[in-house]
């Protein structure tokens, strides 16, 4: 929750939206944007220092256009308008924005009514929109703003909506209440601030105290509120799973795949044919094995490893060809770009494909034949790759491992669980030797690793949290880790010295001014940050192993994570800072993330000798809108799986109040102090029922002090606290200290 506050308050990442058509067609070849051989020319003539708002005509002379490319110049024009990249003034002169005081990107509303606009320049800071400003704009809508105060990109800067360029609320998820002849939605998403409006004829059905999906027909004006029809009736507030069904509806995240969809998946045979196997390397006979979780069903890594005559390690890592069943432009293919990703809940997921592949023909279920894609790598002593291969392959997995049962081999030295797998155990030994040697090296070149505890979450069979308790990461998982690892980075620059066009996770290196505050902070502590004007991950590394086990690790930690980028997709190899990591992608899970499936059919492309000029023309174009789409749907499923988690924290916590626990206080703030107990679950202790003295908060030392008794908290220390409240609406817990 502090982690959350934090985030929320500066923004680390871009919000969500869902122009599911706008982006799927930014994505592919029919783009508009790439068809405009104008777009690049246009924009780099209005970026001259000369240059002056010019009428349709005079740009066009400018630029050399023939009369018979005046249409397409100014289709051109009309698209880049609309989508904020130039202004046409009221004398119909175009330029660009910055040029004229303005600035394009997407509101971020806030539940007192105010916002921010999140500019879509990176380098321009965030602007305050007083409420009075918004000109009926809402959370999540990308508009143009107009500089009322300050200048532009300085810290107290404001500014008033002027234009809005596309509307992100087409349906609000919400309760709704009702009264006699309207009713209102009050939205779950606290940012839409206003209430729905919905008059009695388009209740639909819907009565007081349902959650309720509601399309808008009439957008605020002033101070009137939205107006709206509701069009899907979720359930009562109280009901079993109509949380969790909200929260879905919330994100639009599609539950169900369209029946052309269905239809393609149910016509792709259960089992593999003899013909795909044909010019496939046969590994049947090879040791592998997956290693996943309990409950997994999308098993789309597998691996094996072989100890060479030189006493260098030979691992292989083969991955689900699911590009063999999924093919470009395809139903199945549209609809796995659109979703973008598996979305995984607490009691369920939403996959990116039907279930018949992704838990069926594509998943690499034990002892059945199935489509890869392998890497084999030949690793010596130091953890460097002396020798890698890239091809298509089939293979028969020798047996489905479970992280626990490999734990229980390596940590615990279960008997019984290494009798039961007494032919693997060798190798798995020499999977954690091959493990430590792949991490040591890791960390000798600055990979930065954050220690934040991860939650399991057991529900019964209503879907009622019943246990909730730190998720152990233990060898197993780190082996799966370090070899997927190894083989991203393999790939990535496998595929950046053939100069082809490919899709990559990048994590750029983070804002010198955000290092130099960090740098600031810590300083207040007793550290400092080694080169914090041209930072290297090796001294935010180093940073994290000195506060290791001090109280403040939590505060120093949450600081550095706000302070870096946040991870994305992109056409161009940009590095992974996180990781210390030059190349870097995303090839082992196609099942579940598009950029996967995207790059396994360009290496097999490769593979296969079918990147012409034409084609690598095509991807060039493609992979910009592919990137983007699939990092808004990474960070979709993220806030979803975030608020889900928040919910069923609540809930279980619902049931316990008045009930007393120790915590570690982890963040501390003006208005109360967050305070983290040992399962995971965070609450907030308010300054206001803190009745022992007045207190006031160090803003330089994030602590709070007593005024009269001088009594000092700090992050880190240990606190016994009583559950006080739990607000479900909001999912909030709030804390009394029980002293």
């Amino acid at each position: 929750m502090y982690i959350a506050f934090l985030m929320e308050k500066i923004r680390v990442m871009f919000y969500v939206h869902e122009f599911w058509e706008y982006y799927f067609l930014k994505a592919t070849k029919d783009s508009r944007r790439v068809k405009m051989k104008f777009f690049d020319r246009i924009l780099e003539y209005m970026k001259e220092e000369a240059y002056n708002p010019m009428l349709f005509q005079e740009l066009a002379e400018a630029l050399g256009v023939k009369e018979e490319e005046m249409t397409e110049l100014e289709e051109t024009l009309n698209y880049m308008e609309a989508e904020g990249h130039i202004i046409k003034t009221r004398k119909k002169r175009y330029g660009l924005p910055e040029r004229m005081n303005l600035v394009v990107g997407r509101l971020q509303g806030s539940k007192k009514g105010f916002g921010f606009l999140i500019p879509d320049n990176p380098d321009i800071r965030d602007l305050y929109i007083p409420l009075e400003n918004l000109n009926g704009a809402m959370h999540n809508d990308r508009v143009i703003a107009r500089i009322t105060k300050g200048s532009l990109g300085t810290i107290k800067s404001e500014g008033e909506i002027i234009r809005i360029l596309k509307r992100a609320n087409e349906t609000v998820v919400g309760t709704f209440e009702a009264n006699k002849k309207y009713g209102f939605v009050v939205p779950d998403d606290v940012r839409i601030y206003q209430d729905i409006f919905i008059s009695q004829e388009d209740f639909g059905g819907a009565k007081d105290g349902y959650k309720v999906v509601v399309q808008i027909t009439r957008w605020p004006e002033g101070r009137r509120n939205p107006e709206g029809k509701v069009i899907e009736i979720l359930g009562h507030k109280d009901d079993v799973g109509t949380d969790i069904l909200s929260i879905i509806r919330g994100h639009n995240l599609p539950e169900e795949f369209p029946a052309e969809v269905e239809a393609q998946a149910n016509k792709i045979p259960e089992e593999v044919q003899p013909e795909a196997i044909k010019n496939r390397r046969d590994l049947r006979d090879r040791v592998i094995v997956t290693i996943d979780g309990e409950d997994a069903k999308d098993l789309d890594d597998a691996v094996s490893l072989e100890i060479l005559p030189n006493g260098n390690y030979y691992l292989g890592v083969h991955i689900a060809d699911v590009s063999q069943y999924v093919f470009e432009n395809s139903p199945l293919d549209k609809e796995a770009l659109k979703r973008g990703t598996s979305v995984y809940l607490v009691d369920r997921v939403i996959p990116m494909l039907p279930r018949r592949l992704s838990n069926g023909i594509c998943s690499l279920n034990p002892k059945v034949d199935r489509l890869t894609l392998s890497c084999d790598m030949e690793i010596d002593g130091k953890g460097n790759v002396v020798r890698y291969d890239i091809y298509e392959s089939v293979i028969r997995t020798t047996e489905r491992m479970t992280y626990k049962n490999v734990n229980k081999i390596l940590e615990d030295d279960d008997e019984e669980v290494k009798e039961r797998y007494k032919d693997l155990v060798e190798i798995f030994k020499n999977m954690e030797k091959l493990m430590n040697i792949l991490r040591k090296k890791r960390n000798l070149r600055g990979s930065i690793d954050f220690d934040f505890q991860e939650t399991k979450i057991i529900l019964d069979d209503k879907g009622k949290p019943i246990d909730i308790r730190p998720y152990e990461r233990g060898v197993s998982e780190k082996i799966i880790e370090e070899f997927m690892i190894v083989c991203n980075e393999t790939i990535a620059e496998h595929m950046y010295w053939k100069e082809l066009p490919f899709v990559y996770r990048v994590h750029e290196d983070p804002d010198p001014e955000k290092i130099m505050s960090l740098n600031q902070l810590v300083h207040n502590f007793g550290y400092s940050i080694k080169g914090a004007d041209d930072i290297h991950p090796k001294a935010l590394q180093q940073l994290l192993e000195k506060i290791t086990g001090k109280r403040e690790e939590r505060l120093i930690s949450t600081l550095m994570l706000r302070s870096l980028s946040k991870a994305r997709y992109d056409g161009a190899s940009l590095g992974h800072f996180g990781l210390a990591s030059k190349y870097y992608c995303h090839f082992t899970s196609p099942i579940r993330r598009y950029p996967d499936l995207m790059i396994h059919r360009i290496i097999k492309e490769d593979i296969h000798g079918k990147l012409t000029p034409n084609r690598i023309k095509q991807l060039k174009e493609m992979i910009p809108g592919i990137a983007e789409q699939s990092s808004i749907r990474e960070r979709t499923a993220d806030e979803a799986e975030r608020e889900v988690e928040d919910l069923k924290k609540a809930e279980y916590m619902l049931d316990r109040i008045g009930e007393e626990y120790d915590g570690i206080i982890s963040g501390v703030t003006s208005f109360g102090m967050f305070v983290e107990l040992e399962n995971t679950i965070e609450g907030m202790v308010h300054v206001s029922n803190m009745e022992d003295d007045f207190y006031s908060f160090d803003e330089v030392n994030h602590v709070m002090i007593g005024e009269r008794k001088r009594k000092i908290y700090r992050i880190g220390d240990t606190v016994r606290i009583k559950v006080l409240s739990v607000d479900m609406a909001n999912r909030s817990i709030d804390f009394v200290l029980a002293e």
